[in-house]
């Protein structure tokens, strides 16, 4: 019989969060983009003022997948919900209720802390996320489209100036 768990990450957890944060990034087709460092997660997940949130899924004390979150605020409801920034399950563990068990989890950390919205994002051409998502429930936010400001675009409006192409 297995044993799947989900607890929260700890400090020794930096190593395995990280390359399943590469794993993922290479799975999105963007690994070339990951310029997080170890450092860099020790600082912003377990910190003194700690930017996120990190779950470890293990099976049988295997480290098997992993969900990085964070709070978010409604100021319609004002009132913080949940953001799932990374769900990842390595590959050869898909399909045995890993991301589930994560999203329940966290399902359950939102109720817990007074959360009424668990949300996320995922990529439009990742059919069998969206089938698991589709499954637990969940629904696309058709109506909004996410906008994202960095690099040179986000210096040249910091600083005041024109557009930047």
């Amino acid at each position: 019989m297995t044993t799947k768990t989900i607890r929260p990450a700890t400090v020794d957890d930096v190593p395995t969060v990280l390359g399943f944060i590469t794993e993922l990034a290479v799975f999105e087709r963007a690994g070339h983009e990951v310029l997080a460092t170890a450092a860099d997660l020790e600082r912003t997940l377990f910190g003194a003022d700690p930017a996120a949130h990190a779950l470890i899924a293990s099976i049988d004390g295997e480290p098997v997948g992993m969900a990085v979150w964070f709070y978010n605020y409604s100021t319609w409801l004002a009132r913080r919900g949940v953001y799932l920034e990374d769900l990842y399950v390595t590959p050869a563990h898909r399909g045995a209720g890993v991301g589930r068990a994560l999203l329940s989890h966290l399902a359950r950390i939102a109720i817990d802390n007074d959360c009424p919205r668990l949300e996320w994002s995922v990529l439009d051409w990742n059919e069998p996320a969206i089938k698991a998502y589709q499954a637990v429930g969940a629904s696309p936010k058709d109506e909004w489209i996410g906008y994202r400001l960095s690099g040179d675009a986000l210096a040249a409006l910091a600083e005041g100036g024109e557009r930047v192409r």
